[in-house]
């Protein structure tokens, strides 16, 4: 049988491919996002530090600049490029022990005994640290906090009531978004401040509850300022949850005294707050002996008081500026087990803090000992660190408040200080003129002029009408570095009067 084959007419085959049309794809923008978002600002890594990389990258090109460097004094980040804090060899060698436990075979005699055995210790408990560890922390490491807690304050400190986080900020806001039960919820909140903890309440929808500091009285804080921002809450219908001290503070570097923290505690009983206490800097004292540290946990302790408190700290500050290993911890302390299983869980989702941070917590709280072969170097570059730190802040402070116009709080703690700069009314009007605050419109003046970073007073939060900026002490050379400072602010007054 034949089967015939129609054939078709060439014409066919000159017709256009039919097109199969998609539905044309919507970009993403900002109107699909979380809206709180929007709100958030972070003024230590905002415009000015934007800028000054921008800078960096000119100076790294060959380009022209009328300075050679950026000086990143925007941020308390004590072993980044261009200063001079070197890292502590204890917490380095560990840290080299344990990522590569070999190293210790391989190179015999090369690392003191005492790192040897606390490299091996760490590693026994944990095994390789590209594994994950108990989601609250590894136990051990928990325990030498805990450890440190109870001899630094003389109370008993338990390691179920430690967590370890990825750096302090990771703990700050796991509990503001904890605490912030919807949008009426407020944090009473020292201004000026970090801010860590507006742009956390920003994202977590809650209300940011100002008290001033008074920096008459060398930034002290003042109970009635909080009682007076606690009656203004609620005049706007805002729920207080919790109170925020930063004890050394931010920007500040104000210190408690032991009768505030007395009457904050009972503050907080009064109104049922919860107490967060920021203590990051509680090992950056420029005069320990004379102005010593207090925890609130010490303080809650001898007051046998109900406070709900959660204690932080970190790695990042103190003597090892330990920044980009995330490392540090909060502790519980009145929190009931419900709660605590709560904020487990939670952590649990991001499911362990990284190890090397870890490590250096371990190192930060259970540092080398007298008579162990390791001490004598570990106090010899704490004390030098202790050292140029206070000299330079105490050096800036004086010469900073020198200037016409400018008075400046010598810092008893942290690393700052944060300078009151009186304006010209044209350089307020240049700045209002330009869209700018006038402290911000001053601080990227000295950007690029001089290269100098610093973050203005008002991505901190200050009284009205008033005007600051914050720098860090953290820059070797201070004849040098003050020194542009000085010259600027002279020239850029002469400049609007």
């Amino acid at each position: 049988m034949v089967t015939r084959l129609a054939l078709r007419s060439p014409s066919c085959f000159l017709r256009p491919p039919r097109i199969l049309r998609l539905p044309t794809m919507r970009p993403l923008t900002l109107d699909a996002v979380n809206p709180q978002l929007l709100e958030v600002q972070y003024a230590v890594r905002g415009e000015l530090a934007i800028k000054a990389e921008t800078y960096r990258d000119q100076l790294k090109k060959g380009e022209s600049l009328p300075f050679d460097r950026v000086i990143s004094s925007n941020i308390g980040n004590p072993q980044q490029k261009g200063l001079d804090q070197p890292p502590i060899t204890f917490t380095r060698q560990v840290a080299a022990l344990t990522e590569w436990p070999a190293l210790a075979d391989l190179a015999p005699g090369v690392f003191p005994e005492d790192v040897v055995a606390r490299a091996k210790e760490l590693s026994a408990e944990i095994g390789s640290i590209g594994a994950y560890s108990h989601s609250q922390g590894v136990p051990i490491i928990r325990e030498s906090v805990a450890k440190f807690i109870s001899e630094r304050d003389g109370f008993p400190a338990h390691a179920d009531d430690i967590f370890l986080t990825a750096g302090a900020s990771a703990g700050v806001s796991l509990l503001i978004n904890m605490l912030i039960t919807d949008p009426t919820s407020g944090i009473l909140i020292p201004i000026p401040q970090y801010p860590l903890y507006t742009a956390a309440l920003a994202q977590h929808h809650g209300r940011p509850i100002p008290y001033l500091l008074d920096e008459s009285s060398g930034w002290s804080t003042s109970v009635e300022a909080i009682k007076e921002g606690l009656e203004g809450a609620r005049k706007d219908g805002t729920v207080p949850k919790a109170l925020v001290i930063i004890n050394p503070g931010n920007p500040t570097g104000a210190l408690l005294s032991a009768a505030t923290m007395e009457a904050l505690v009972r503050l907080c009983e009064e109104h049922s707050l919860v107490l967060l206490a920021d203590e990051v800097y509680q090992n950056n004292l420029h005069n320990a002996a004379a102005h010593p540290f207090t925890s609130f946990k010490k303080v809650v302790a001898r007051l046998q008081s109900p406070v709900p408190l959660v204690s932080f700290h970190s790695i990042s500050k103190g003597v090892s500026g330990e920044c980009g290993r995330r490392g540090g911890y909060f502790e519980l302390t009145n929190i009931s087990a419900d709660v605590r299983a709560l904020i487990y869980k939670l952590v649990s989702v991001g499911l362990c803090p990284p190890l090397s941070g870890q490590i250096g917590v371990d190192s930060m709280v259970r540092p080398p000992r007298i008579g162990e072969a390791s001490y004598a170097l570990w106090k010899k570059e704490t004390d030098t660190i202790h050292a140029a730190l206070a000299e330079r802040t105490h050096v800036m402070a004086a010469r900073l408040g020198a200037l016409p116009g400018v008075s400046c709080v010598d810092s008893p703690g942290a690393l700052y200080l944060f300078p009151k700069i009186e304006l010209p009314a044209k350089a307020v009007q240049a700045a209002r003129k330009a869209g700018k605050e006038p402290d911000a419109f001053y601080a990227l003046a000295l950007l690029d002029e001089t290269g100098i970073c610093v973050v203005p007073g008002s991505g901190f939060g200050q009284r009205e009408g008033e005007w600051h900026y914050r720098l860090t002490c953290l820059c070797p050379g201070v004849e040098e570095y003050v020194g542009k400072l000085e010259q600027f602010h002279l020239g850029f007054v002469k400049k609007y009067a």
